[in-house]
């Protein structure tokens, strides 16, 4: 990066402030003060040989809390800085992952604290929360999907003609799709992608049968791959299945359709897996054993691995949410008592393998559920949620300090975790707090 010592002056609304080159380069290129410098790191030249200071039509009292966040590597905001300003000028400047990083620390889940809670606008009619890449979240009441930013600030509404929401994702921190439970006789899809600040519809996807017909259809559940691919389950007047998009086409690429023994109805989660190049499906099916997973290779349009089997049929019967974790060939499972298990994706002809033994006091409502963040397992039952790490699975910690309710769903995302309760659609903000400057 070489050696800046050349002073450098802004001119902040009236207010002068003095630095160096070597402060400035600490940040990255995509920042304004990154881009202040060539590729060699020297600062580019100025447009007038005669200008001695760079004026900014800025709030000059943030300016001094980011300047001195870059020279020092600490956040310290007076009282009369508002934080909601701070971001927004952090935001201006490119800074906004820096100051994050200075206020919350990365994310670590046996450190987190509730940081903030917020109440929802439709209560016992809200099932589904879903965090966004940048530490924002959105919130399904019925047939409408509420957003929030990364500062909780409400955006307008999103709805896809107010049909119920099923589910939601993210495609980037500017982008949102969600699935409804479409009327089939209105002849319209019911899956679309909208602008998380504005609440536009920008696409409604469509499902065509073999002869490119477009036909109307109800989206469930969905899951999005590394590669632009979007997965929903789908189901129209005559069948039912898994089908794959486009995200840059926007455009059906594929359809794994429901067929004798495959078990595709009910799906209630489905997960992309990387390593293995198949989708995870989660079943829950009246005609057969209550629960049933199987893995999709769409290269074949074939099954590769399904539980339980057929030696074993009833042993599932407990089960109320399954995770996969590639990572250790390892699919986790939740009983209706809260207590975790475990199955070996290499093997189908097997038992679940409990951590202690089941059975106890039922869980009052809502069954557990289950995700999978950074090497760690996170669980919800009743009002809590607990973590566990290692190859044990031990529990490590608990977040159980809302006063909300039985917790419906909760979310991971950015630097933050969300947990969506019963009581009046309260959402709790659980964040981790920086480290403290010794």
């Amino acid at each position: 990066m070489g050696n800046h010592t050349d002073k450098v002056r802004f001119n902040v609304r009236g207010k002068i402030f003095e630095t160096t080159a070597t402060t400035l380069a600490t940040e990255c290129r995509n920042s304004m003060f990154g881009a202040m410098f060539d590729d060699a790191w020297k600062l580019q030249p100025r447009e007038s040989v005669n200008e001695e200071e760079y004026f900014m039509d800025r709030d000059p009292d943030c300016f001094y809390v980011l300047l001195n966040l870059l020279g020092t590597g600490g956040l310290d905001v007076p009282s009369n800085v508002p934080e909601k300003l701070l971001y927004r000028e952090a935001h201006y400047y490119g800074l906004l992952d820096r100051v994050r990083k200075a206020k919350w620390g990365e994310f670590d889940s046996n450190r987190l604290s509730l940081a903030h809670t917020v109440s929802g606008r439709a209560p016992n009619d809200c099932e589904v929360i879903s965090a966004s890449p940048d530490g924002g979240c959105a919130v399904a009441h019925g047939g409408v999907v509420r957003v929030y930013d990364w500062m909780l600030e409400e955006h307008p509404p999103l709805n896809l003609d107010y049909q119920r929401v099923n589910d939601i994702g993210w495609i980037d921190s500017d982008n949102i799709v969600i699935t409804v439970r479409q009327n089939l006789s209105r002849g319209v899809g019911g899956m679309g992608i909208f602008s998380s600040s504005t609440g536009e519809l920008k696409h409604r996807f469509q499902l065509t049968d073999g002869k490119d017909q477009v036909k109307g259809f109800s989206a469930g559940v969905l899951c999005l791959d590394s590669e632009g691919k979007i997965f929903a389950n789908c189901k129209d007047t005559d069948k039912e299945g898994i089908v794959v998009w486009d995200q840059a086409t926007e455009k059906q690429i594929n359809f794994f359709e429901s067929f004798e023994g495959s078990c595709l109805d009910n799906v209630i989660k489905i997960q992309w897996l990387n390593a293995s190049n198949c989708l995870f499906v989660h079943c829950i099916s009246p005609r057969q054993d209550p629960c049933h997973i199987n893995l999709l290779d769409f290269r074949d349009k074939n099954m590769v691995w399904s539980w339980p089997d057929d030696i074993k049929p009833s042993q599932s019967s407990y089960v109320q949410d399954i995770i996969p974790m590639e990572e250790s060939n390892t699919i986790c499972v939740v009983d209706l008592y809260g207590t975790l298990g475990f199955l070996d994706l290499r093997g189908t002809k097997q038992s679940v393998r409990w951590n202690s033994n089941r059975g106890g006091k039922i869980l009052n409502s809502y069954c557990p559920k289950l995700k999978f963040h950074g090497g760690q397992l996170f669980c919800s039952t009743d009002d809590k949620i607990s973590v566990y790490c290692d190859a044990q699975w031990v529990s490590t910690s608990s977040l159980e300090r809302s006063k909300g309710g039985l917790i419906r769903d909760f979310s991971i995302g950015g630097d933050r975790l969300f947990s969506l309760h019963s009581e009046k659609n309260v959402f709790d903000v659980w964040e981790t707090p920086s480290a403290p400057i010794i």
